[in-house]
């Protein structure tokens, strides 16, 4: 079973010139901005020039960011994380029928890293873990499991006899989910620098990611991640349209 989520209030990373420039890109489509606006920007944020340009260049070299002819772009490896960001923003879902996906690890022998990896692996498919090899979710989500899960395990679609919500209830923290969403909700309403909506957005962003993205009918009537969707959208349209406002100035 899923570990909770702690309902002790939202936990706000550091903000460094290396997240800065992360959330900076990471929410930028394509992914790669003009060296020159990249640091204007990261100024905006209470960050020096210099101290971005450092972090910039430590970035390229640690294989973060990809220098090109104009500037700096995500590298493959971030461009799999802007991914998975764009969809937990934007989940794709359909109409849910009752399926269940179910994915029953069968490898053996595999050693305590290699077990974390495929927890994590499917804990970021959104599934989670009845028992001890045992995951699933409801099959509301327009996506296919990778194909490499076969080499570990076996899928299988199931309708558990149990009540799907009170199943859902027992895989997932929702009411934990939901207070720390609440309490986010309550931070970027109360933020006005920008650092600080930096800030508490990029926590937005983590929660969405633990968001198991359900069907309406099992989650509370009450529940708060559309409204949190909602907000980290409007978000991205202010800093998308701060980046081209100074685009038109330079």
């Amino acid at each position: 079973m899923n570990e909770p989520v702690p309902s002790d209030g939202p936990a706000l990373r550091p903000l460094s010139a290396r997240s800065v420039v992360l959330s900076l890109l990471l929410g930028a489509h394509p992914p790669e901005l003009p060296a020159r606006e990249l640091v204007r920007l990261v100024e905006g944020f209470g960050v020096g020039g210099s101290t971005a340009r450092a972090a910039l260049s430590r970035m390229a070299a640690a294989g973060d960011l990809r220098r090109t002819d104009t500037g700096y772009r995500l590298s493959e490896r971030l461009l799999e994380r802007q991914r998975r960001q764009d969809e937990a923003v934007r989940p794709r879902t359909r109409t849910w029928e009752g399926d269940w996906e179910m994915v029953v690890v069968t490898a053996t022998g595999r050693g305590a890293a290699e077990r974390a990896d495929l927890r994590a692996r499917l804990t970021a498919l959104r599934l989670a873990e009845l028992r001890e090899g045992v995951w699933l979710r409801p099959a509301n989500l327009c996506r296919t499991l990778p194909a490499e899960l076969d080499r570990v395990a076996e899928r299988h679609a199931s309708r558990p006899a149990r009540p799907a919500r009170d199943l859902a209830a027992d895989l997932w923290p929702l009411d934990a989910w939901s207070t720390t969403a609440r309490a986010l909700l309550d931070r970027v309403g109360r933020a006005r620098r920008p650092a600080d909506r930096l800030t508490a957005f990029a926590a937005v962003v983590r929660h969405l990611l633990a968001d198991p993205v359900l069907p309406p009918e099992l989650l509370p009537s009450d529940w708060p991640g559309t409204a949190l969707r909602e907000a980290y959208a409007q978000y991205q349209r202010e800093q998308t349209g701060q980046v081209r406002a100074r685009g038109t100035r330079t």
